[in-house]
Formats: C-alpha cells, structure tokens, sequence
C-alpha cells in the first residue's frame, strides 16, 4: 500500500476487515487512516465505498475523485483497485464487471474487488444475467487456492455453492469460515442461507436466536438476519411471531442499516405477512412507503424497483403507474438489467394486490423461469414464488402451481409447501 504512515496501513485494514465481515465501524476506520495520511488513494476509495452503501451518493463520487486525484502516486494495482471501485460508484456495472475479472487474474487476493462480484446484491446477481449463481460460484472456485482458509472466502464460497444448489458441500464450508470469526456477520448470514435451503426451520432458529443478542448493534446485517428468523416463523404458520420481529428488529425507523437492505426487508416481510393472513399491517405498509420515497423516490436500483412495486400496489396504485412508466424507459435505453421481466414481476403484484388472481396467473407463470434475472437470493426471490402459487390457488388453477410446489419441495422440506401441494391437487379438475 501506498502509505508512509503504519498507523494509516492498520486503520485501513480494519476499516476493509469490516467491510468484508459486514460490521459497523468501516467508515470510522477508513476516516482514521485518511486523517493519519490524506494523500491515502485507495483508504479514500474505501470510504467512498461505505458511502455508496449507505447511499450517500454525493459524498461517494466525492471520495471516489479524491482517491483518482491521489491514485496518480500509487501502484498500478491500487490505480486498478480505485478505478473499478469507482466505476460502481458511478454506476458503471459493466465495465466494473470486466475489469474486476481482468483485475483478478493478476491480484487474486484484492478481496475488496471479489466482493464487488460477490453476494446477492453483487455485479453478477444485478447484472440480469439467468445464470449469475453460475458465475459467482466459477469464481470463487477459481480463486479459491489463493485464499486457502481465509475466513472472509469461505464463507463466500460456501454461500454461492449452496446458492447454486450444493446446499450440503456449500453448508460444511461456511461452517469453516464461520468457525474462524464467529463475529463475521457474512458467516451467519452465510450459515443463515444454507439453513434455510435445507428446511431446518428448528437448527436456524436456534442459532439466529443465539448469534442475534450476542452480537447486538455490531452488524448493518443485523436486521436481514432478523429477517430470517422472521422467515421461519412465517414457514411455521408463525405470523404473529414474525410481525413481532418485524417490529422490534426490522421496521425502518432508526435503523444503522443500508437502505436497500431495509427497503427490501421490510416491503418483503410485509408481503409475505399478508400472504399469510395477517391484517392490520396498514400503518407499517405506509411507513415503508415514506421510507422508500425518501432513498428510492424514482426508478434506478431495480431490486428496489421490484419492491417498490408490493408497497405501491399495497398503498397506492397512482405510484406503480409512474414507477412503471420509468422502467419501461429505463427498458428502452437498455438500462435496466432484467430487462421486460421486472416490469412483468411489477404487473404481476399489481394484478394480484388488486384481487385478480387469475390476471396474475397469466402474467407472472412465463416469468418464473426469468425470475432469477432480479438477482438477490433465492430466499428473497421465492416471494414472488409464492405469490404466484397463491393467485394460482385462489383462481382455480392449481395445476399451474404443481411443477414449482413439486421443484420447490424436491429442494427442501415446507410445511408451507406441503399444504399448498394439497390444495394444488385437489383443486385439479376431475379427470
């Protein structure tokens, strides 16, 4: 690194140590190595980076052409690590992608730019590609001789292989990087994930139930794990449960989380809550609604486009009008990157929110196999799953349901799923 101050090194360090674990405190530690050395290219970029999570755009690009002005005096590789960084920022995912890739082949171990490819909110899973799972597993296992038992790698390793749907191998791996760091909220989310895809509702409620007070207020993951644990008391027919959780852990007043990750835990949460039965959750749907018009007042981010589309169709359909019409032009200046499909997933819950179930039916069913495109993780995608099987239900059409409830239970064990299994097959026509 490009520092004359060993003090500026350590704060830089901690401050990508806790980037990398999910922990507060990166954008402290950041701050701590740029006030030891102003001219620290890449602990500017850094901080850009916490900005952006945060959305806090401006300050981002600021950082972001700090750390270009300075990156002159640094190494080629630092020049590199600074301008892909800075390319996301700038909402350059694209050419980040390439040259993230490009960049690893020589600097394998910049974990920094890994993780940009990495994860559910990653450049492969927003690219709109089908077969982001594919790609982010390649990846890691190419890369996976440089790290060894790194305790930031393998619990990214083991989370893409149980994304791409070796749940069991994905599962031993997290195990071993979150042995190595307990405190690495990536690990317990990791470990969440391969919990969940096994179905082992009792073993993730237990250990969401231990690992959440014992590393209270230390993570911005600590209310998408909360959101987990709401997921399996929806599973167990739990509502009133989950509703609880969602009000002591979730909802977004106050909460030192990044806004995309609140927007879509808390529109998701409450979607599935209604699903459920649960009603009288018309005050929460609106306080999502003023969150979302304060960071996602227009569309751009598409995952909070798909979101914002159950608190719009929840609250008012005047909104989903307009943000339709602005991915239909985001569509045709090939900005947006699941393409005609998430406008589809859009209609879908408003045909559905507006009681035509069999309208649903007829839109989302061709748009199940595109449903990846939206990216996130298979956890935040069966929503829409779900709410498919429900209009397919509610209209009469069970049939139409069979395959996925049949493809979602050759997965993994649900009680959820079993019953709708039943009421699939005896709301088939006579033969």
């Amino acid at each position: 690194m490009t520092t004359t101050s060993d003090r500026a090194a350590a704060c830089y360090v901690d401050g990508v140590d806790r980037t990398l674990a999910a922990l507060h405190g990166a954008g402290a530690a950041f701050d701590a190595a740029i006030a030891e050395d102003p001219d620290f290219a890449v602990a500017h970029i850094g901080r850009a980076r916490v900005h952006q999570l945060n959305m806090e755009g401006s300050d981002a690009r600021a950082e972001a052409a700090k750390a270009r002005q300075l990156a002159a005096a640094a190494s080629p590789r630092e020049r590199q690590h600074i301008e892909i960084i800075a390319s996301v920022i700038e909402g350059q995912a694209r050419k980040a992608t390439a040259a993230a890739e490009q960049h690893l082949e020589d600097y394998p171990r910049d974990a920094q730019v890994l993780s940009l490819l990495l994860g559910a909110f990653g450049l492969y899973a927003f690219s709109g590609r089908a077969d982001h799972d594919a790609a982010r597993l390649a990846i890691s296992e190419r890369h996976a001789r440089d790290y060894g038992d790194d305790w930031w790698f393998l619990t990214y390793l083991g989370w893409s292989k149980t994304e791409a749907g070796d749940v069991v191998t994905g599962r031993a791996i997290t195990e071993r990087g979150y042995t190595l760091k307990p405190e690495n909220a990536g690990a317990a989310h990791a470990m969440a994930h391969a919990l969940f895809e096994q179905g082992d509702g009792t073993e993730g409620r237990a250990f969401l139930s231990a690992w959440l007070p014992a590393n209270d207020r230390t993570s911005f993951l600590q209310g998408h794990l909360a959101w987990h644990l709401a997921l399996i008391a929806i599973e167990e027919g739990d509502a009133d449960g989950a509703l609880d959780i969602y009000e002591r852990h979730i909802k977004p007043a106050g909460r030192p989380y990044p806004p995309l990750n609140i927007y879509t835990d808390t529109a998701s949460l409450l979607w599935r809550l209604s699903l459920a039965g649960k009603t009288g959750l018309e005050q929460h749907w609106k306080d999502v609604a003023a969150y979302g018009e304060g960071y996602f007042p227009k569309a751009g981010v598409h995952f909070a486009d798909v979101h914002h589309a159950l608190v719009a169709a929840t609250t008012t359909g005047g909104a989903l009008k307009t943000r339709l019409a602005e991915m239909e032009a985001r569509q045709a200046g090939g900005k947006l990157a699941p393409g005609p499909s998430a406008i589809g997933l859009c209609q879908g819950i408003a045909a559905f929110a507006a009681g035509d179930h069999g309208e649903a039916v007829r839109i989302l069913a061709p748009l199940m196999p595109e449903l990846v495109r939206i990216g996130g993780s298979h956890a935040q995608r069966e929503l829409w799953e779900d709410t498919f099987i429900l209009a397919c239900l509610r209209a009469g059409q069970g049939r139409q349901a069979r395959d996925l409830i049949s493809d979602r239970l050759h997965r993994r064990p649900s009680r959820r799923d079993l019953a709708w299994s039943k009421e699939a097959a005896l709301s088939q026509p006579s033969p």
